[in-house]
């Protein structure tokens, strides 16, 4: 709702400002969808007296959240009835929780993911999880769905799990080959299994997804957006979920559409893939010029995830699948080079997705080259995403050439022992290191990475401040505590850590004279919250440009 002409002025007892001010009292006054003052509530009838107040009292004010790494699409179809969830303990209960799904009485939208013979559709499974850690294969899906085509997308998206019907429908057969980037597992006689992996799960993906209505998954997108705003979210970067040509789910004609009808609520930055065509990206840039919608930069992929053993390191896995086994590179370092190097001397920031400590140095050291060659981006800054895996000299050389570590606190906590799996306790001793880089001066920016973890926001800084899980609180007093950070750098990281990589820290991120008036009112004083309490706050408004675009 609109606020009109007359100033607005925000009081509390408790406001963010910035780091360096992170419980203050302060009156924010309003204008134009601005900041126009921040003051003291005794200053504010001399310098506006004609703003009209609002007082939260003991709430928690502070700036809007911004989640740095997140996939809509998926997010909003996820949270939606277009799909079922199957995040099961083991491969029976995947399939016994989908077929309960699809046995339940219709219920109107309800109907498209569990009624008809068209395709089913899930997500959430994770058998780095299942006791046995194993694979699931098409056998289990054909006993429950022989007839129907099933996809279920694994729960980092980076595999796809098809029954046999399923590979009928996309076309896969013995002979047929991966796409670039990606791979099919198989059984000892090379017959598919039914699970693609990294880049062949999402090209296949998109097809099955094709099939979606329009208008029901437009309607996932504007439950998600009032879901974003009910916890303080007021902006999101929209990143590009695979680097095959075509295929990488930031449809801007849909989020056109919405900011042409008035219905787009949030802030919305798009990092479309980068593949060496940058006809799109500056089409973007050129035409995306207003506050709400905007294209800073692009996105590419250089591995996968260690779990997988998709993850790209300098020595081998302690559990090696094969000998020599030091996962892979998604896409060629020289073509990585040539992509990266490409935008930046058009001024265009690269966003590159690096968990393997092998594909973090490599991205660094193209990284270094590009600043060398052609400076910082014109807008949004260069940043590795995920960052995982990696040594304390490649922490010293991301703060050397300005690298934003672009982090996801939820993925510390999805399976603490797996990393000592795969990695060895040596490397798995220096993982997703904020504390040092906050030392390093290396700029932290927060998102969630959803729909890989839940799109929860005070998960996303419960996680960073306690590095326990958010829902067992498990392991007590965190895993590798030493790299806790406090509240303060938290939230600093969830706003101005993650406008900076949008190229809008001076616009977004603090509370300050000239800044869009983007805040989250919350009624837990989260500077002093215990790290338990932290888990209940709740938003109590949330205001975008000014406008109070969603309250409790």
């Amino acid at each position: 709702m609109s606020q009109g002409t007359q100033p607005l002025a925000l009081c509390s007892r408790h406001v963010f400002l910035d780091r360096a001010h992170p419980d203050v009292e302060a009156a924010i006054v309003i204008e134009g969808g601005r900041i126009s003052t921040v003051c003291s509530r005794d200053e504010l009838a001399g310098i506006s007296p004609k703003a009209r107040i609002q007082d939260y009292g003991d709430a928690f004010l502070c700036p809007g959240f911004h989640d740095a790494h997140q996939h809509v699409f998926h997010t909003a179809l996820f949270a939606s009835p277009l799909i079922c969830a199957c995040a099961g303990t083991s491969e029976d209960e995947c399939v016994r929780l989908l077929r309960e799904a699809t046995s339940r009485p219709a219920g109107g939208a309800r109907d498209h993911a569990g009624a008809g013979n068209g395709w089913l559709v899930g997500q959430g499974w994770r058998s780095a999880l299942w006791d046995p850690p194993l694979a699931p294969t098409r056998a289990s899906l054909d006993r429950a769905f022989p007839n129907r085509p099933v996809a279920l997308y694994s729960g980092d998206l980076h595999a796809l799990w098809v029954n046999t019907r399923g590979l009928e429908e996309l076309g896969i057969t013995e002979d047929s080959e991966a796409p670039a980037g990606g791979s099919f597992d198989r059984d000892e006689a090379g017959r598919p299994t039914g699970v693609l992996r990294e880049a062949a799960s999402m090209a296949y993906a998109a097809r099955v997804c094709a099939d979606l209505p329009r208008d029901e998954v437009t309607r996932a997108y504007r439950g998600h957006f009032q879901a974003s705003l009910s916890q303080g979210v007021t902006s999101v970067c929209d990143m590009a979920l695979c680097a095959l040509p075509g295929v990488d789910y930031v449809y801007e004609d849909l989020y056109e559409e919405l900011l042409a009808a008035g219905e787009l609520p949030v802030r919305i930055n798009l990092f479309p893939q980068n593949v060496g065509d940058f006809k799109r990206i500056e089409s973007l840039q050129a035409r995306l010029t207003g506050d709400l919608l905007r294209a800073p930069g692009t996105k590419q992929f250089f591995d996968g995830v260690s779990s997988a053993h998709t993850a790209w390191l300098h020595e081998p896995y302690v559990n090696p699948r094969f000998a020599g086994d030091c996962g892979r590179a998604t896409i060629d370092p020289a073509l990585m080079r040539d992509y990266v190097l490409a935008a930046a001397e058009r001024g265009i920031a690269t966003r590159v997705h690096a968990i393997g400590d092998k594909a973090v140095s490599s991205a660094i050291d193209i990284f270094r080259e590009a600043k060398r060659r052609y400076g910082m981006p014109r807008q949004g800054a260069n940043s590795i995403e995920h960052v995982e895996g990696l040594s304390h000299a490649d922490v010293a050389a991301m703060a050397d050439i300005g690298l934003v570590a672009s982090v996801q606190p939820q993925h510390i906590v999805i399976d603490v022992g797996q990393p000592a799996r795969d990695l060895g306790v040596r490397r798995a001793s220096f993982m997703w290191p904020f504390a040092s880089f906050d030392e390093a001066g290396v700029a932290m920016a927060f998102g969630t990475d959803a729909p890989c973890v839940p799109d929860v926001a005070m998960q996303v800084l419960s996680c960073a401040v306690t590095r326990e899980e958010a829902r067992t609180c498990e392991p007590r007093g965190g895993w590798l505590p030493e790299q806790r950070v406090t509240m303060a750098t938290a939230i600093d990281a969830y706003t101005r850590g993650s406008a900076k990589v949008t190229g809008r820290e001076a616009e977004l991120g603090t509370l300050a004279a000239g800044k869009l008036a983007d805040l989250v009112v919350l009624d837990t004083n989260l500077m002093c919250a215990d790290p338990e309490a932290i888990q209940g706050t709740r938003a109590l408004a949330t205001y975008v440009g000014g406008r109070l675009a969603w309250e409790a």
